[in-house]
């Protein structure tokens, strides 16, 4: 009896596995694995996540520059960019996003907190003027407002010599930029304020699908 026992546990035993922390971690992660695999690689071959949106084109070397901005001051910690396809969400912001808004975003800010709202719908929702006035000081257009203030974003420059390499280095991961657009980047920047910028950014966020 005992050698019938001995030779049934000789073979791939849950028993073996479960007791063998490195052969647990090894068959943990090769599931894991095929079941990435199996989640992510179609989305590589559907035009749904690979194609923009009708209208959706890749930002202007000052939109560029600000959402620079926005990433750099980590807007992206209180305010998420992502509308998510629930009636209490597309009621308060507006259409939810699809994939096809973010193929030009390298990374994407999703987020995924919400201390203040969503901003994928920004784009238009108030003028230039109220951006300037809300990021010089949040208190003075919402009083009850947590937001920090942005004051420096008015009297820093943006380098014009940073705005072609940054869309040269996205042309490479496919943002269809043209020589021309790359050329023309340093002037188009010139004498930008870091304010002027992300008001641009913020303005033309979410904008493609009304």
């Amino acid at each position: 009896m005992s050698d019938t026992h001995n030779k049934a546990s000789s073979g791939f035993t849950h028993e073996k596995v479960e007791t063998n922390n490195f052969l647990m971690i090894v068959l943990i992660l090769v599931v894991i694995a095929m079941g990435g695999l199996v989640e992510i690689v179609p989305l590589f071959f559907q035009k749904s996540t690979t194609q923009a949106v009708d209208g959706v084109k890749p930002y202007t070397a000052v939109q560029l520059m600000g959402r620079d901005v926005y990433v750099r001051e980590g807007c992206y910690n209180c305010h998420s960019q992502m509308i998510r396809p629930f009636h209490a969400e597309t009621l308060r912001y507006g259409h939810y996003s699809v994939a096809g808004e973010y193929v030009y975003d390298h990374p994407f800010q999703w987020g995924s907190k919400r201390t203040g709202p969503d901003l994928h719908r920004v784009g238009g929702k108030y003028s230039d003027e109220w951006h300037r006035i809300h990021l010089n000081n949040p208190r003075d257009v919402v009083p009850e407002s947590n937001m920090p203030s942005y004051p420096w974003l008015e009297k820093n420059v943006i380098d014009p010599s940073i705005a072609a390499p940054r869309m040269r280095a996205l042309r490479m991961v496919g943002v269809p930029y043209t020589d021309e657009e790359i050329q023309g980047a340093a002037e188009q920047v010139k004498g930008k304020t870091e304010m002027d910028a992300l008001v641009a950014y913020l303005q033309v966020m979410g904008r493609a699908l009304k």
